[in-house]
């Protein structure tokens, strides 16, 4: 394949990039996204395999083929409350990735450089290695946190933010080190130190972000994997890696400022860590309950559809518990029911609902709730003073109201959904057990709120039969 149609390959696979980074940013178009994403890999893989790649074809292809069976059968058996700890250690592999291809190319001497074109390059593969490893410990960290292996507890060290000054300025020195003895034909000490601290620093920064702020994390690891393979695109003179880094690197920037303002945190926290931690270390996650058991209403599943079908607005708020008992069919069939009697149903969705950006939109998409009448946190928490009853499956944080009521609390602050402000709300969970920010919510003490424990699946199609009945 001769270079002007791997140029041209390139342009169009790009352009299949851009078109599903576009795609993905509505719910009615992200299928087709998603396809043109796939058709844009296919064709990039392609071109670069028949049009750049000279020998090691055995080794090439053997891992080609390994790569797709593995990524085919994580597809097929990670369900959906797994996939937001897939996409973090989907990272890592980007980020080791990175880390790599940058020590190859540093050990490689096929290509002679000199003077400051060499300096470039140096700092190219520099960087490609402190963003890969940072990427890749933080994202094994955000695994952890997740799958639930690691507490969602922010690690809040003394000094902490002197101590991730005192890791970039080593980082820093060393790289001038690294640029200064690659010269003469080393620098392998500088990389290795480099290496160490930046694995460090990632550990650290994921680490001190408290659980409830976990899908900013995700985002902001996505951003850092974009960089990443940007970086490893200078190092190799790859043009398309370079392009696809970029769009991934600050989209997924921009997604993470999103969805900092959405939560009134600061975006600057995010990168330092801390983030989500409140005004001290603590905070009111160590506070007892805000209530007492026998300030605890709980109903059955006949209660629940009696309210339902006597309702005229109903607000369905899903959380991580709805993924967690893949409920998501059910509520479909709750919601087409209530519909079918004239019941006006309508899904409010926080920004950070689940385990990263776009959870709950994803499971309400696959059980086929139109897009019509799912709405963003913003644009419907001013209506739940008109909502008679608010179902709140599963969601724990995005519904507390000590983000509004207690100063301290590490949440203080994080806009949230207030469906206590409606007539009713009817919460669905296991037990009386704190979110993932370990915060107690003052909601489930309430007047107006009524507790339908259980598993929310089981719960659910008890209140749809009872509706269907």
């Amino acid at each position: 394949m001769s270079q002007g149609m791997i140029n041209i390959a390139y342009i169009g696979a790009t352009i299949l990039f851009i078109l599903a980074l576009g795609g993905l940013s509505k719910q009615e178009t992200a299928r087709r996204g998603n396809y043109f994403g796939m058709i844009g890999m296919g064709l990039a893989l392609f071109a670069t395999i028949v049009g750049i790649v000279t020998t090691n074809y055995f080794l090439l292809i053997v891992a080609v083929v390994a790569g797709a069976v593995i990524g085919f059968q994580l597809a097929k058996k990670v369900a959906m409350t797994q996939m937001p700890e897939l996409v973090a250690i989907l990272h890592s592999g980007v980020g080791l990735a990175a880390v790599l291809v940058g020590y190859a190319n540093f050990m490689d001497h096929s290509t002679v450089l000199m003077g400051v074109e060499k300096s470039i390059h140096d700092v190219e593969t520099y960087l490609g290695i402190l963003i890969g490893a940072m990427t890749f410990s933080g994202s094994i960290v955000a695994y952890g946190k997740l799958s639930g292996k690691i507490g969602g507890k922010p690690l809040m060290l003394p000094g902490r933010h002197w101590l991730n000054l005192g890791l970039l300025l080593i980082a820093i020195w060393q790289c001038f080190a690294f640029v200064d003895q690659a010269a003469a034909g080393g620098g392998t000490g500088p990389l290795l130190i480099m290496t160490i601290v930046a694995l460090a620093f990632g550990v650290h920064m994921v680490m001190a972000i408290g659980g409830a702020d976990m899908p900013v994390v995700v985002s902001m690891l996505n951003s850092y994997s974009g960089w990443a393979a940007a970086a490893t695109g200078f190092m190799l003179s790859n043009d398309l890696l370079i392009v696809v880094g970029a769009l991934v690197g600050s989209s997924g920037a921009i997604l993470s400022y999103i969805m900092c303002r959405a939560m009134n945190r600061k975006f600057l926290n995010v990168i330092l860590g801390g983030f989500g931690t409140g005004s001290s270390s603590g905070g009111s996650a160590d506070a007892g309950p805000a209530g007492s058991e026998s300030d605890i209403t709980s109903v059955d599943a006949e209660e629940v559809a009696e309210m339902l079908t006597d309702a005229k607005e109903v607000m369905i708020i899903p959380g991580y518990g709805m993924a967690v008992a893949q409920a998501q069919h059910t509520v479909f069939q709750i919601t087409k029911a209530l519909r079918d009697k004239g019941v006006n149903v309508r899904f409010g969705i926080h920004p950070v609902a689940g385990r990263m950006p776009g959870h709950m939109n994803v499971l309400l998409a696959e059980a086929k709730v139109p897009y019509d009448i799912v709405f963003e946190m913003e644009e419907i928490n001013e209506d739940f003073p008109d909502v008679d009853v608010s179902v709140v499956i599963g969601a724990n944080d995005i519904v507390n109201p000590a983000a509004k009521e207690v100063p301290d609390s590490p949440i203080a602050g994080m806009p949230v959904l207030e469906p206590w402000l409606g007539k009713t709300t009817v919460v669905l969970k296991r037990g009386m057990a704190t979110g993932y920010a370990g915060v107690d919510n003052p909601l489930f003490y309430k007047e107006n709120t009524r507790m339908l424990f259980g598993d929310a699946n089981d719960t659910l199609n008890a209140v749809f039969k009872a509706i269907s009945s």
